[in-house]
């Protein structure tokens, strides 16, 4: 067992204590903070990342000593800074790991995200994401709940479809076209990405293969807000919450931006990938 899902553990073992000492089920907890009862026992059980607001929220509810609610903190804070490792976390679960970053962007109102090698989650498919997740589990031996995250993954899209936030993703051309799944699902995550393109409070933008490049495209970084950037590698998931680190990301994100096309330019990228599908598949009928 890792640190990271140990210290988790702690934690939801405390918060547990916490609430059976204020006499409290679980459900009525859960009314209490207005949250759906599974979310306290995902909690509780170690399965999601307790936050801070979620650590405040729970001391209130419970009435739980100030000295003690400030303990809990400083390890929710401890947990959600460490830079862990992909595949101790997956093994953690998948599905607990889509509802650890749905919990985020619960808390999000703006979003800025630059990916360079997979279509971005709030975007895929059900298909295109079963494809990822299998590869996913593969790559980490993850638990096998692939399932359970694609349900998950779906669930958190529908934050899309919330006028109060606002989201830029850009991507390259190249993520477009990469084989992560059978043609026939490439085709309809791009038919999705047509869609979703037309959201008014969703900028997608394609960076087109003939664009001029302001720096190499190295790794994909998630802004939330101006408060903290994800920036996942192939081992480590670095969250940063250091001034300097998020202005930095933020500039580089508007100088990705500056160079791809959105809109209709976008889309017309994207029906040229469609068009080259097609052939593809053409070709191969022949």
């Amino acid at each position: 067992m890792s640190g990271f899902q140990q210290a988790r553990i702690d934690l939801g073992s405390q918060l547990r204590q916490l609430r059976e000492t204020a006499h409290l089920s679980g459900k009525e907890l859960a009314e209490r903070l207005g949250w759906q009862a599974s979310k306290v026992s995902r909690l509780e059980n170690a399965r999601q990342t307790a936050s801070e607001d979620d650590v405040v929220v729970w001391g209130q509810a419970v009435q739980a000593p100030p000295g003690v609610v400030d303990g809990l903190i400083a390890q929710a804070i401890r947990l959600l800074e460490r830079h862990d490792s992909w595949r101790q976390r997956h093994r953690g679960g998948l599905a607990a790991l889509q509802e650890d970053i749905r919990d985020l962007e619960a808390r999000t109102k703006r979003f800025r995200v630059f990916e360079p090698g997979v279509i971005i989650g709030l975007l895929q498919t059900a298909e295109y994401a079963r494809h990822i997740f299998t590869k996913v589990k593969r790559l980490y031996s993850a638990s096998e709940e692939i399932d359970s995250a694609i349900r998950v993954r779906m669930q958190r899209q529908e934050i899309l479809y919330d006028q109060s936030r606002r989201f830029r993703f850009v991507v390259p051309e190249a993520v477009l076209r990469y084989r992560l799944a059978p043609l026939n699902v490439m085709r309809g995550q791009l038919d999705r990405l047509l869609a979703v393109s037309t959201l008014p409070n969703l900028e997608f933008g394609v960076i087109p293969f003939e664009a001029p490049l302001p720096s190499a495209l190295v790794n994909g970084f998630y802004i939330y807000n101006e408060a903290m950037v994800g920036v996942p590698t192939r081992t480590k998931d670095l969250v940063l919450r250091d001034p300097e680190d998020i202005a930095f990301y933020a500039r580089t994100f508007e100088e990705l931006a500056e160079v791809a096309c959105f809109q209709d330019d976008a889309r017309g990228v994207i029906f040229r990938v469609l068009n080259d599908f097609s052939r593809q598949v053409e070709q191969s009928m022949d």
